[in-house]
């Protein structure tokens, strides 16, 4: 088994778990085994989904639960306990506001829904991920668990994979700046893992390593590799011998697509005027944000950003203030924008949300503790209506008083829009039929 740690981010969640720890790659791992030939495999199951208004999705994670009521559903008439410091500002939608701090997206509000009311009972970050990920309760208590969580149920991005496959040279599912803790492909199999970007766009070295030209390794060389593989393939299609007869092809993907100019061109951020990428923010989620951009111009049907950092359970408004709230709003509106420009926001469902919310009350430490029952998700594009408030919460944005949402509702909806089946039925490995999610309403008002 290879072992990795994760780069760059060191911050902590409460329970303990930082971003740095362990990645264990093997058989019962987020990539179990998985090549990149295994990887591209995928594109062959590309199903359905033809007369969808979602052709691809934009999933940011804002993980560690962001407080609904310091961004998106401010309480002005709260007492300072529970509405917090923070200034309500109006929007471009009449008799709407958010936080002084989500002033971008403010500015956009027509361009995008919030929907006020999603709800559900979990209180843990990585069991709730678990949930949101997989609209299963997840089988294990909160706590340090190695990355994935999933390993039996697959991941809103792995099915989305698994059904609609990739438009391009690019694959159909993509994690970035590190894997997505739940976000792995469970029982379907490797193939339908994500391709994970391990590295931060935000940095001036950037490279997406994977793509990068082996030290060593001359195009001559390669190339006579290439013509020595393609002679072993060939003698074993002649044998019959039928997994490797398969993978020959995705093994001709994976070539496709370390020596493709076009996929290599998709994961140039650098290529990118500098204007423009500083309008998403020179930080880490806003160039992910644009790097997302760029992959779903290419093809890729999901990509899932992680963005961390959120469990703001001490002396919380510095930090929402300065290093968490102003980049992810600044980073959504010139997403929206830009793809709105590029003619993408039509056919791309872009989503910002966490695992949970945070406790109506400030506690004693200046913070805001977990708090499921209540949180806010933006949704834009993809065949939904723009400039909507859908739902709404009590005067301590406590819990939903109007049209709840719940995790059901929510992946019912996304695959919905992508026009995936969310009733069809997979054989787990025990050969037990296990539905996409089998449950939930469509979210009231959102669709077009």
């Amino acid at each position: 088994m290879l072992n990795f740690e994760l780069p760059g981010l060191g911050r902590r969640l409460c329970n303990g778990i930082t971003r740095r720890q362990t990645l264990r790659l093997g058989a019962t791992s987020l990539l179990g085994g998985l090549t990149l030939p295994q990887l591209l495999a995928s594109e062959d199951q590309a199903k359905g989904g033809s007369n969808a208004k979602a052709k691809s999705c934009l999933f940011i994670f804002l993980e560690g639960g962001p407080p609904q009521q310091d961004m998106w559903d401010p309480k002005t008439d709260s007492p300072i306990e529970i509405r917090g410091p923070f200034a309500p500002i109006a929007t471009s939608v009449p008799g709407t506001i958010f936080s002084e701090y989500c002033a971008e997206c403010a500015k956009i509000a027509h361009k995008f829904t919030v929907v006020r009311s999603h709800t559900h009972t979990d209180n843990g970050h990585a069991t709730g991920y678990h949930y949101v990920m997989t609209g299963r309760r997840p089988p294990f208590p909160d706590g340090e668990y190695p990355i994935p969580t999933n390993d039996l149920y697959p991941s809103l991005g792995s099915v989305v994979a698994r059904e609609l496959g990739s438009r391009g040279t690019v694959p159909a599912y993509i994690n970035m700046p590190h894997p997505m803790s739940a976000g792995g492909p469970g029982f379907y199999g490797a193939e339908f893992a994500p391709f994970v970007i391990e590295a931060d766009p935000s940095q001036p070295d950037f490279e997406v390593k994977d793509l990068g030209q082996v030290e060593g390794l001359s195009k001559p060389r390669f190339d006579r590799r290439q013509k020595l593989l393609a002679g072993l393939e060939q003698q074993r299609q002649k044998q019959k011998i039928g997994p490797a007869q398969a993978m020959s092809t995705y093994y001709g993907k994976a070539y496709d697509l370390i020596t493709s100019p076009a996929a290599r061109k998709a994961f140039d951020i650098n290529s990118e005027p500098v204007a423009l990428r500083e309008s998403y923010g020179m930080t880490q989620i806003g160039q992910c944000a644009l790097l997302g951009r760029r992959l779903i111009e290419a093809g890729c049907r999901f990509v899932g950003i992680d963005a961390p950092g959120w469990d703001v359970h001490f002396n919380c408004f510095p930090s929402l203030k300065g290093d968490l709230i102003p980049p992810a709003d600044r980073a959504f509106a010139a997403l929206i924008n830009d793809m709105e420009q590029r003619g993408l926001l039509e056919n791309t469902l872009v989503i910002m949300m966490g695992e949970m919310g945070r406790t109506p009350r400030v506690n004693a430490q200046a913070g805001r503790d977990h708090w499921s029952m209540a949180q806010s998700i933006l949704f834009a594009g993809g065949g939904t209506v723009p400039g909507q408030i859908i739902g709404a919460t009590d005067k301590q944005a406590a819990a939903p008083t109007k049209d709840p949402v719940n995790i059901n509702d929510l992946l019912h909806t996304i695959y919905t829009l992508m026009g995936i089946d969310s009733n069809k039925e997979y054989p787990d490995p025990l050969g037990r039929p296990v539905p996409i999610v089998g449950a939930g309403q469509l979210i009231p008002g959102l669709l077009a």
